[in-house]
């Protein structure tokens, strides 16, 4: 396209400031030049999990070889030169480098000769695991210590005669000063940063599971992310803005589970001034119903039984203290059916509970006041201020939060799709919900903005003040509010699970959205309703199980919804069936992987046990995706289109050039297809 001053007149500014990135005609055009050859590049791979709840060996080991991308890639290369054993040890070796490399040595007799053709078939992989990208972005995440060696092998032609030689003396090298190890262990970490681009977690970190401090340290690590929050991950964060209510929550959480590992050991959190209160105040109490769950990994010492139950009994009570505290400060939740307290009637051991009455399992409430139910006892207040100190000042859980509130959203459209941890909230008809919990009348994508505005306001407006108060309360509401599209249910019936038998009162209605999400109109309006091709795009979400068990499929509507939340957490595998959905998306099309049950890395380390990982096509594409196809290649295209006034505007000296030397072209950070954060 040709440009003329008057077209450029009003871009001029823009371009002065661009100039001093591309300060010629030849730098401007080289950058466009290597921008329009990224967009001929393949697609990146995308992996979207979901429901980690703190099983960090299953996700870990996931994570380290990419839903199974990694085994195909070794499958692909070596199918007709190596035995299944042979590819399942090469495979190992990536995900475990460290660990797979003493068991080799201990038990391997030719340990030169295996060092030789490891090295080889290494460099075959990564190899194949880099072709998807420029050379400019695999020389960004070399390791250090072997950027230029690994970057000699990648890119020269073992089939030429002139390079064979060359190519076989670097090998020798390596083995000759003892680097084959060190080498090894570098490849196989660059093997697992590329062979997946960018990396979805669509919610729930955290609860059941022992080490979701574990999970949030290796995603800080991860070189390209987001994450969509989920209900049990937005309690840890109110908790880590000091909510007291959500404090709580987060502590009932973790001793229903018997999972102090993440509190105690992974925050640095002391429980101590709860143990002591609910050892005195409960001290005759056997607590029957608050025992807690044994996960089979995680029995509970019988000595403990009864103090954990205490413990248990005794945040729980707060729990429900502190949760009518807030719903009579929230009226727009609409949740006065959640204040329970003041329905017991202690004399007769009965709970009125929608205009009927129920004998309660449990009538022992030391520090409950019948005239006044819903204020701490204070002795309560001096524990939950102590928690509430313990959560504000430990260094760990206010660096993960800040991470999710930096890296994360209520939702996310990215190439095409549609990604959020729970639902849409939608009325009986289909159509999404008006909600005034916000203090606005809002519905679908307008009500999910107006939700992560108030629950970034609850961790960063200023500490006392009533909107953060607001905004703390509301990072409550979205754990388990009727029209939370976090949790997606009616109500948590968490108080009648505890001290009502009849299981009636136990309900917890799904939101309508979960009725309506195998309708293909209903998600292609979904689509539509954010800006997506409702043709093309795809609503993915986690949050409920999927009962394979049942008959209950993670594809709905036709394709347009995926569901991966296949059960990760041993809680629901009973359930389930399979122990997790993760979704691919690559330049061929979007692959539903689902997952066995993860034993232990040990076995997986020594017995070459990878998760057993069934890869399904969904949809296919007609032609292969590149990277022009994607969100990213819109974006280039836009800079390159900027980059053409620019150059215009310098032929028709309407921005000046610089003096700059043509042998240093700049690469302008930000400017390349994998500078995006």
């Amino acid at each position: 396209m040709e440009y003329t001053s008057a077209m450029l007149a009003d871009s001029l500014d823009y371009l002065a400031l661009l100039s001093t990135q591309y300060p010629s005609i030849q730098s401007a055009s080289s950058q466009i030049i290597n921008l329009s050859a990224i967009c001929c590049l393949p697609k990146g791979t995308e992996h979207f999990m979901s429901d980690l709840h703190g099983e960090y060996a299953s996700f870990m080991h996931i994570l380290r070889n990419a839903s199974g991308v990694i085994k195909v890639k070794i499958n692909d290369l070596f199918r007709n030169t190596l035995s299944h054993k042979e590819r399942s040890v090469l495979a190992t070796l990536i995900y475990y480098p460290e660990e797979k490399l003493e068991l080799v040595k201990a038990s391997e007799p030719h340990l030169e000769e295996w060092y030789r053709l490891t090295l080889y078939r290494l460099v075959e992989v990564c190899r194949s695991v880099t072709s998807k990208y420029s050379r400019d972005r695999v020389r960004q995440e070399l390791p250090k210590d072997f950027e230029h060696v690994i970057d000699e092998l990648l890119n020269l032609n073992t089939y030429n005669e002139n390079q064979q030689d060359y190519y076989n003396a670097i090998f020798q090298a390596i083995l000759d000063t003892h680097r084959a190890d060190a080498f090894i262990i570098a490849i196989s970490r660059l093997i697992q940063r590329l062979a997946i681009e960018h990396l979805h977690i669509l919610g729930d970190i955290y609860d059941r599971g022992p080490g979701a401090d574990i999970i949030m340290d290796a995603l800080m690590r991860h070189p390209r992310l987001d994450i969509q929050w989920g209900n049990h991950d937005i309690l840890w964060m109110g908790a880590a803005a000091g909510s007291g209510v959500c404090i709580a929550n987060v502590i009932v959480n973790s001793i229903k589970y018997n999972n102090f590992d993440t509190i105690e050991e992974g925050y640095g959190i002391s429980l101590r001034p709860l143990s002591t209160f609910a050892a005195a105040a409960y001290a005759d109490d056997p607590c029957e119903v608050f025992l807690p769950r044994s996960l089979g990994s995680r029995p509970y010492h019988p000595e403990d039984e009864s103090a954990i139950a205490r413990m248990h009994k005794a945040i729980a009570v707060i729990l429900f203290k502190l949760e009518g505290q807030a719903v009579a400060r929230n009226p727009a939740f609409f949740m006065e059916d959640r204040r329970l307290l003041d329905k017991i009637d202690l004399e007769s051991g009965r709970l009125l509970l929608n205009g009927q009455w129920y004998p309660m399992t449990d009538t022992r409430f030391p520090t409950l006041d019948p005239a006044d139910p819903y204020t701490l006892s204070p002795e309560e207040s001096e524990v939950m201020a102590r928690l509430t100190q313990a959560f504000l000042h430990s260094e760990k859980l206010q660096a993960h939060v800040r991470f999710l509130y930096d890296h994360g959203s209520m939702y996310l459209t990215y190439n095409g799709n549609l990604l959020f941890h729970g639902c849409i909230p939608l009325d009986q008809e289909g159509r999404p919900a008006v909600v005034s919990v916000t203090g606005q009348a809002l519905s679908g994508r307008a009500y999910l903005d107006a939700c992560e505005a108030l629950a970034r306001q609850g961790f960063f407006a200023p500490p006392g003040s009533a909107q953060r108060q607001a905004g703390e309360d509301f990072l409550w509401y979205l754990w388990c509010g009727p029209k939370s599209p976090l949790y997606g249910k009616s109500r948590m019936t968490t108080f009648e699970r505890y001290f009502i038998l009849d299981e009636r009162t136990h309900e917890e209605k799904k939101d309508p959205y979960y009725a309506f999400n195998d309708q293909i109109e209903i998600c292609r309006q979904l689509l539509a309703s954010f800006g997506l091709n409702p043709d093309k795009g795809h609503i993915v979400n986690g949050h409920v199980p999927v009962r394979i068990k049942k008959g209950e499929s993670p594809v709905k509507a036709g394709g347009r919804l995926l569901v991966i939340d296949g059960g990760l957490s041993k809680a629901y595998q009973a359930q389930t069936g399979i122990a997790g959905y993760t979704l691919i998306y690559n330049s061929h099309g979007l692959f539903l992987a689902s997952h066995e049950p993860f034993e232990n890395t040990a076995q997986a380390i020594a017995d070459e046990r990878d998760i057993h990982s069934l890869l399904t096509l969904v949809e296919p594409v007609e032609t292969r995706l590149m990277i022009r196809d994607t969100d990213t290649g819109r974006e280039l295209a836009r800079q390159i289109e900027q980059l053409h006034k620019l150059i215009a505007a310098y032929r028709l000296g309407l921005v000046k050039q610089r003096q700059v030397s043509t042998v240093d072209i700049p690469r302008v950070p930000g400017h390349s297809w994998m500078d995006r954060t």
